[in-house]
């Protein structure tokens, strides 16, 4: 491929445009039950107006993808409509961190040449397949992007906290808001890397981790935030898959409104890798009931970190014109986020009403 690290894009479309990603399960629409459809569900379905529907490691997701947009908002309609055509082919679709009841044996690893070097080097790693939202942002420049990727460091773990939509795997409770950051630690090259002096810095870094690794290119980096100079943005990776599209929208609206925060912002030192880690882990661990270290290790109830973090997007929101989206976060705080919501599912009705929650919340309005 192009050497996107030594000629990287940014710059090339609007300053600070958004782009968000999907990766949601196909299910029997009747039962939740995993399928390994990818491949019936692309071979049924045209291109759409708007957007990419494309497969994913696994058999038995589907990726997709909104088109170059000013706001989150108008992202995540285009991801409501790429939602329609899927399910309109037969199949359902559940947007959560993990699948909550397949079993190990159940997802197969896609034929396509990238998917099985992946299964190469990640073995049984890939035993619980994983959903994740992702989100770019595009950088006006390589500086720029460096800088945003250094603050948005230390807003990790609050959206992670935010976005944990994953109780539930191989049909138990995990005792874990987001069990996709459960399976995600046995990958190579994951968590978060360290901040960057500068995008030589980056490039430096990036390809002697490609020569110790033995791979091609940075995508090969399954990190949970990084600079994405083949696009030409910052994409942060770290988010389970939502149920519901205006989950998606409101999630992707803070990163949109921080990243756009950071890249004028006076930098803040972040905290320490070691701390970083243990915030992430909280977060994953506990939701929006965690309590999450500070730079110096004291810990800040999650709800309290977030409401902080909002009041700091807040400007930025009202620029990017994505203030409404952004408020609805209060009413995914008040059922304590998509995990919340699975939780209550199932005390009500266990693994089974778990399925039929997420396959109808899958479905756009």
């Amino acid at each position: 491929m192009p050497d996107h690290l030594r000629d990287p894009g940014f710059g090339s479309e609007h300053p600070f445009a958004i782009g968000v990603e999907e990766e949601l399960f196909l299910a029997d629409p009747s039962d939740g039950r995993l399928l390994n459809a990818r491949e019936r569900v692309l071979d049924s379905i045209a291109d759409p107006a708007r957007g990419e529907i494309t497969g994913e490691v696994h058999a038995c997701e589907i990726e997709l993808i909104s088109g170059v947009c000013r706001t989150a908002g108008e992202a995540v309609a285009e991801l409501s409509e790429l939602r329609r055509i899927v399910l309109d082919s037969g199949v359902g679709l559940i947007g959560s961190g993990t699948h909550p009841s397949a079993d190990e044996q159940r997802a197969e690893v896609s034929d396509r040449e990238r998917y099985r070097f992946i299964s190469e080097q990640l073995g049984d790693a890939l035993v619980t397949p994983v959903a994740a939202t992702h989100v770019h942002i595009g950088m006006p420049d390589a500086e720029t992007a460096i800088r945003v990727f250094n603050g948005l460091r230390r807003h990790l773990p609050v959206l992670e906290a935010l976005a944990a939509n994953a109780p539930f795997r191989h049909g138990r409770d995990t005792g874990f808001a987001s069990a996709r950051e459960l399976a995600l630690r046995a990958w190579a090259r994951s968590g978060t890397p360290r901040p960057m002096d500068d995008y030589e810095d980056f490039v430096a870094y990036a390809e002697r981790l490609n020569r110790a690794a033995g791979i091609e290119d940075y995508t090969f980096h399954w990190w949970k935030l990084r600079p994405h100079p083949a696009l030409g943005t910052v994409e942060l990776r770290a988010l389970d898959a939502q149920a519901t599209p205006a989950h998606t929208a409101s999630i992707s609206a803070l990163v949109h409104a921080l990243a756009r925060h950071e890249a004028d912002a006076d930098p803040i030192p972040g905290p320490a890798p070691e701390i970083l880690e243990e915030s992430s882990y909280r977060g994953a661990r506990a939701g929006l009931d965690a309590e999450l270290p500070d730079a110096d290790g004291r810990l800040t109830p999650a709800r309290d970190v977030l409401a902080a973090t909002l009041e700091l997007a807040a400007d930025a929101a009202a620029e990017l014109g994505c203030t409404g989206e952004l408020g609805a976060i209060e009413d995914l705080v008040a059922v304590g986020g998509g995990a919340g919501l699975q939780e209550r599912d199932a005390e009500r009705g266990g693994i089974d009403a778990v399925l039929e929650g997420l396959l109808e919340r899958a479905k756009p309005t």
